[in-house]
């Protein structure tokens, strides 16, 4: 039995095929600047956390998170530094630093969340820590902000 067929994308040949550039608008930064900007980022991160602000280093985090295409070194350097965040922080202090969040962090922070549970192994960051950060930030911003991180086309 031939099974080439199912190998060749008919999608070329539809004109009416959607693209991802037409889904949402791309990063306006150059991917070289993202880069950096992710660096400097992981840097004050790292200050932040030596002074013991977490709330501070999650805000810086989660503000202006790379997305879109070329830009995978970023998203990888941002993920590692908010795993870095989730896994230095008590559970009682949980509630409190998410309820500092705008909506819009709480929603990047949940994209995160699920980044970080489809990781294989889910990376180098426990199971607990990554499902207790999710039940609080599920209390605090309700199912609303699943559904926003579900269907936001912008990947982080």
């Amino acid at each position: 039995m031939d099974t080439a067929f199912r190998k060749i994308d008919i999608d070329i040949y539809d004109e009416d095929t959607l693209q991802e550039s037409e889904l949402y608008d791309a990063d306006p930064r150059d991917p070289a600047q993202v880069l950096d900007d992710a660096k400097q980022r992981q840097a004050a991160v790292r200050s932040s956390l030596a002074k013991g602000d977490i709330g501070e280093a999650l805000s810086i985090t989660l503000d202006n998170a790379p997305y879109g295409p070329g830009v995978d070194a970023a998203k990888e350097i941002t993920l590692q530094t908010l795993l870095t965040i989730l896994n230095s922080t008590k559970s009682t202090e949980i509630t409190g630093i998410i309820k500092t969040l705008s909506q819009d962090s709480q929603d990047t922070l949940m994209k995160y969340l699920y980044k970080g549970m489809g990781m294989p192994g889910w990376g180098d960051i426990s199971g607990s820590v990554l499902l207790g950060w999710h039940e609080k930030l599920t209390e605090v911003a309700g199912t609303g902000s699943i559904v926003r991180a579900m269907t936001d086309r912008r990947t982080v």
